[in-house]
């Protein structure tokens, strides 16, 4: 009888001991959804990094009320078919709470209605298009759009460079840049500054000298390029190499550290605003770039901070959410909790805004956030005011 009973406490001793490590391992997953090879690589990779440092912060921390934030991170590679095959996993295979990502604003359009449709949060932290968030009231994103950021970034390059004529470049096929070109084209409109030259080209184009060619012979104060930077960085060079000397007023795209690896000592003068900047000595940024250089070994961007900041903006949602088991429903109520998290991080205050989808209705949630102007003087963005 005794021997009975001692084997009854032995296993009751290891189921209690399995069903421990399976509480202690059943940690909150989220879903990051990045390109991490392939030419968006430059801002996927980054992003990745920001998540990777916050987390970690946050679970070194005490975690989400006692639990572990546990990333399950898939490269969607900057293609939207790939975006759709990985939210489609994370949501329908990893059982992920929410997702971040994509890392561009294409593969957004055609993955966020996976996650809209699954009734799970699809938070962008890079994706600046219009649109974006008039897919559905599960979608956000803490990236502040093209729309509030280009009219500022014109409005101090004419004040600091006396543009008074401008020529257009961008990127036509892509809904990113068409997005820029659009939110372009309106500001300048509105501000009455007049368009000597629009000029396109495409994703993988590396030649650009035609184009270059005809917006020099308009003979502008400056070049407003709506790019990324895989063809951003090389019109920079070519630009100079044709002799045209004016600044270029960029759009999201362009706003990276990797324009200095890119276009070398051609980077100068290119304009461009963000909530972020490494130029800008807050607290919580300061922290942000001596943890982030500690770690990697190399300086952030405005997409590494949106990221961090983003996993950030999360987590005080999550501490939020009383997680019931029911995936279902704590996804619900996630999306329940985020709209109202007001945070101060690297890139600033923010809060969120309810978007509104084509028929006026209410949708998802874009950033509320003020831009910062800056311009690249050598290998930095210097803050312009």
């Amino acid at each position: 009888m005794r021997q009975t009973t001692f084997a009854v406490s032995l296993i009751s001793l290891a189921l209690a001991a399995t069903f421990s490590a399976g509480a202690s391992a059943a940690d909150i997953k989220i879903g990051v959804a990045e390109a991490l090879s392939g030419g968006a690589a430059q801002y996927g990779v980054a992003i990745r990094n920001g998540f990777q440092l916050a987390a970690d912060e946050i679970n070194a921390a005490g975690g989400i009320n006692g639990n572990k934030l546990q990333l399950v991170v898939e490269d969607e590679q900057g293609k939207k078919e790939e975006a759709i095959n990985v939210f489609k996993k994370l949501i329908f295979q990893d059982n992920v709470l929410m997702v971040f990502g994509p890392t561009l604003s294409n593969s957004a359009q055609a993955a966020d209605p996976i996650a809209q449709a699954a009734k799970t949060v699809a938070f962008g932290t890079s994706n600046t298009a219009d649109g974006i968030t008039s897919i559905g009231d599960y979608v956000f994103r803490n990236s502040v759009t093209e729309a509030d950021v280009l009219p500022e970034t014109i409005k101090m390059a004419v004040k600091k460079s006396g543009i008074k004529k401008v020529a257009v470049l961008y990127g036509n096929d892509d809904v990113f840049t068409k997005s820029g070109y659009d939110n372009f084209k309106k500001a300048l409109g509105d501000l009455k500054i007049p368009v000597t030259t629009t000029e396109t080209f495409a994703k993988g184009d590396v030649d650009f000298k035609a184009q270059l060619t005809k917006i020099k012979a308009g003979n502008p104060d400056a070049i407003v390029l709506s790019a990324l930077l895989a063809e951003g960085a090389p019109i920079m060079v070519q630009a100079r190499q044709v002799g045209l000397t004016v600044p270029f007023i960029g759009g999201n795209g362009m706003n990276s550290v990797k324009v200095f690896e890119l276009a070398k000592d051609k980077s100068d003068g290119l304009y461009v605003g963000s909530p972020w900047s490494a130029s800008n000595a807050s607290p919580e940024n300061t922290k942000f770039l001596k943890a982030y250089n500690d770690r990697y070994k190399t300086s952030p961007d405005q997409f590494a901070a949106q990221a961090y900041d983003g996993m950030y903006i999360a987590a005080q949602a999550l501490k939020q959410v009383k997680l019931s088991g029911n995936l279902a429903a704590d996804r619900t109520a996630v999306r329940d909790a985020l709209p109202a998290v007001k945070w101060t991080g690297a890139t600033g205050a923010f809060q969120f805004r309810r978007a509104t989808d084509k028929s006026g209705k209410p949708a998802g949630y874009d950033a509320q956030q003020t831009p910062i102007v800056s311009v690249t003087q050598g290998t930095q963005f210097v803050i312009e005011k």
